[in-house]
C-alpha cells in the first residue's frame, strides 16, 4: 500500500544526495528514522500467537514524533487526557498567524520564529484578560498547539491555536470570574498588541532587523472563535498533535517519477489528486519537521503542572460559581485513556504475546535466544 514512508524510501535518498549539507541534520535524522520504520533495519519484535503458537517477526517502529506509523495511540491518549481537563464553561480558540512575507524568515529560523508566536500570543491573551474591561484577572489557564501546514503539505503556514476557557480566578483566589457569552476580548486590540509583542520577541533573538520592510503595517491574522465546551476543538486538534503535514491515507501512488496524493482545496469539500516530483514531496514534508526538542504543545497558567493554582482548585471554584453544591458526575462524558490494543495473528486471529526484542545486529535484548528459530518471511 502507498504510504508516506514508502514515498520517502523511494525519493528521500536522491533528495539527500542532491542537496547534501544544505539539508539540516535534524531533517536528515527524521527522514532516516521514518524510512527505516518497521522494515527490520531498526531491529525486530518477535511475537508468538497464544492460540496457534506461530512466531511473527515485526520490524521495530522508529517512534519518531513525525512518523505517521507511530503516533495513532498517542493521539487517543492525548485526547482523553485533555478532555478530562476541560472545565464546564464556554471555551474559545484564539489563532495567531503571521503575514505571508514573514514565512521565509520563520522557516529559516524555526526555533526562534515559532517561539515568538507562542510567546507573543500567550502574552496577548494574558494582558487583555487582565484588563478590567474584559475579565480583570491574569490568573487564567490555557494551552496552545502549533501547526505549520494547511490543507496541502506543500504550503508553509505557521500558526498557533490557543484553547482558552472563558474565565479565570480572581486575584485573591476566592472566586471564579466569567467572560460574557461569546466574547473574550476585542479583535482589533488583540491584533495591535500581538504585533507589538511579536516584534519584541524578534528583537530578543536578533531577528528584528531581518523582518521585511513594512510588514508590521500588513494585516496580521488573529481569529477569536467561541467553541462551546471545548470538546469539538479538541477532537479537531488531536490528529494534528502527533502528525506532520500528511497522513498515509492521503497517499494515492508513488513511483520513480513522483508522488500522487489527495488534497481538499480551501473553500471546497471535494478532494482532488495532486502529483508532484519526488524532490517536491520530500521538500514539502521536510519543511514541517520541528527543531529537535521543540515542543509543539505549550501549557500556561493553571493548565501548566508547575502553577501554584491547581486545576482542581479552579474546577471547584467553577462549580461554586455555577451553583453546584455537590458533584455526582462529569459535566459531559469524558473518554477514558485506552490501553494499546494487542496485535493479532494473521493466520488464526489469536492474540500475540511479545517474546523477544532483537537488535539490528541480531543480539536478543529480551527473551531467550535459544527459543527463537531462524527468522521466516515477514
Amino acid at each position: 500500500m502507498p504510504s508516506v514512508a514508502a514515498a520517502l524510501r523511494q525519493h528521500a535518498p536522491k533528495y539527500l544526495e542532491t542537496f547534501g549539507r544544505r539539508v539540516p541534520l535534524g531533517h536528515r535524522k527524521v527522514l532516516s528514522y521514518i524510512m527505516r520504520c518497521q522494515t527490520g533495519e531498526l531491529g525486530d519484535l518477535v511475537y508468538q500467537c497464544d492460540t496457534c503458537e506461530r512466531k511473527h517477526w515485526v520490524g521495530r517502529s522508529c517512534g519518531n514524533r513525525h512518523c505517521p506509523n507511530c503516533q495513532h495511540h498517542k493521539t487517543a491518549q492525548w485526547l482523553a487526557k485533555q478532555t478530562a481537563k476541560l472545565l464546564p464553561v464556554q471555551h474559545f480558540v484564539v489563532t495567531f498567524t503571521v503575514p505571508r512575507e514573514l514565512r521565509p524568515l520563520l522557516r529559516a529560523n524555526q526555533r526562534d520564529g515559532y517561539g515568538a508566536i507562542f510567546n507573543a500570543g500567550s502574552q496577548t491573551i494574558r494582558i487583555l484578560l487582565a484588563n478590567p474591561k474584559y475579565l480583570g484577572t491574569d490568573k487564567v489557564g490555557f494551552f496552545a498547539a502549533l501547526h505549520t501546514w494547511g490543507r496541502d503539505p506543500a504550503a508553509y503556514h505557521p500558526h498557533v491555536h490557543f484553547v482558552v476557557p472563558g474565565g479565570g480566578v480572581s486575584s485573591d483566589g476566592s472566586r471564579w470570574l466569567q467572560t460574557p457569552r461569546d466574547f473574550l476580548f476585542h479583535h482589533g486590540r488583540a491584533i495591535r498588541l500581538y504585533k507589538q509583542r511579536f516584534a519584541r520577541e524578534l528583537k530578543k533573538c536578533g531577528l528584528y532587523e531581518a523582518m521585511p520592510s513594512g510588514v508590521l503595517k500588513k494585516n496580521w491574522g488573529v481569529d477569536i472563535k467561541p467553541v462551546g465546551n471545548g470538546e469539538a476543538v479538541l477532537k479537531y486538534l488531536a490528529p494534528y498533535v502527533y502528525r506532520v503535514a500528511i497522513s498515509d491515507n492521503r497517499i494515492e501512488a508513488t513511483d520513480q517519477h513522483g508522488v500522487s496524493y489527495r488534497v481538499t482545496p480551501s473553500g471546497t469539500k471535494k478532494s482532488i489528486s495532486r502529483t508532484v516530483t519526488g524532490d517536491e514531496f520530500v521538500r514539502s514534508f521536510a519543511q514541517h519537521i520541528l527543531p529537535s526538542g521543540f515542543q509543539k504543545i505549550h501549557y500556561y497558567g493553571w493548565m501548566s503542572p508547575n502553577c501554584k493554582t491547581q486545576l482542581e482548585q479552579v474546577r471547584w471554584l467553577v462549580w461554586l460559581y455555577l451553583g453546584w453544591t455537590y458533584w455526582l458526575g462529569s459535566a459531559f462524558p469524558t473518554p477514558q485513556p485506552t490501553s494499546k490494543p494487542r496485535p493479532s495473528c494473521r493466520d488464526c486471529g489469536g492474540n500475540l504475546t511479545l517474546i523477544a526484542i532483537v537488535q539490528p545486529d541480531g543480539r536478543v535484548v529480551l527473551g531467550n535466544p535459544a527459543a527463537l528459530h531462524a527468522r521466516g518471511p515477514p
